[in-house]
């Protein structure tokens, strides 16, 4: 794997073999200054110090999302497109919007579970929010994720029922770490929703979002690429000044919820 732009090299090695081996967390990277009250700990007392560490962010507003996928999802073949993340396609950065064919914002956690809405916060925080074309977007709705299902006709690779959405075996595991930061993220606390993954599907309004068990398989299978760690830091560096640690570390996922 190739160390992406702008993260230290240590950071990449580390990601490196959290990734490739979901080694303990000693073992991985980053062993740096971010993530200092976390290391060593595990289950509850890890979730505890990584939400007092990446809760420290700054906070968007829904029109300027717009602006942080733009730069987070940005293709690295064509600077003036970006990647929609179920569909696979390149598209203009200013075909964004509500018309078909054009791409909006996917909210990966869906909005509905927790109704959290478009409010700053949970609604805009850009760990989560994934550009995606719109007729894509609309059939994803606020479906819970699990295996299985039939095509779905924009987005090569991706299925869907009527309770759940499994997308393409290229961002498996990044949908999973997108659940699982927005688990630690808002625990309740500031006035946000206690969001929390559980093994249900069809959740409806609920602060809840399934299936847990598939979501941690998707972890394991589809571990954190360089295009995952240039959009962590895309993030960190430029718009919210937090990071996912499940991408830094995904071994995190199975101390916490495994």
């Amino acid at each position: 794997m190739r160390t992406p732009r702008r993260i230290p090299l240590i950071l990449a090695l580390g990601a490196v073999v959290g990734a490739t081996c979901l080694a303990p967390a000693a073992a991985a990277a980053p062993a740096d200054d971010y993530y200092q009250a976390a290391l060593g700990k595990t289950g509850a007392e890890l979730k505890t110090a990584l939400h007092g560490i990446i809760s420290t962010n700054t906070k968007l507003t829904y029109d300027e999302v717009w602006d942080g996928i733009k730069a987070a999802d940005e293709d690295p073949a064509d600077p003036a497109n970006v990647i929609l993340i179920y569909s696979g396609r390149s598209q203009a950065k200013t075909a964004n919007g509500g018309d078909p064919d054009q791409w909006n914002r996917e909210h990966v956690w869906a909005k509905s579970h927790g109704d959290f809405g478009t409010a700053t916060g949970p609604g805009t925080d850009l760990h989560h929010l994934r550009a995606e074309d719109v007729s894509v977007n609309a059939e994803r709705g606020n479906k819970d994720f699990d295996d299985g299902g039939s095509p779905v006709a924009e987005a090569p690779g991706s299925l869907t029922d009527e309770d759940s959405f499994e997308p393409r075996d290229a961002v498996k595991g990044d949908v999973a770490r997108m659940v699982l930061y927005m688990a630690v993220r808002y625990d309740g606390t500031e006035g946000y929703p206690d969001l929390e993954p559980n093994d249900s599907v069809d959740n409806g309004s609920a602060p809840n979002i399934g299936r847990l068990s598939v979501l941690l398989a998707w972890n394991a299978q589809d571990p954190p690429d360089a295009a995952e760690q240039h959009r962590n830091q895309v993030i960190y560096d430029q718009f919210q000044h937090n990071r996912n640690p499940f991408i830094d570390h995904p071994e995190w996922a199975n101390s916490i919820y495994g």
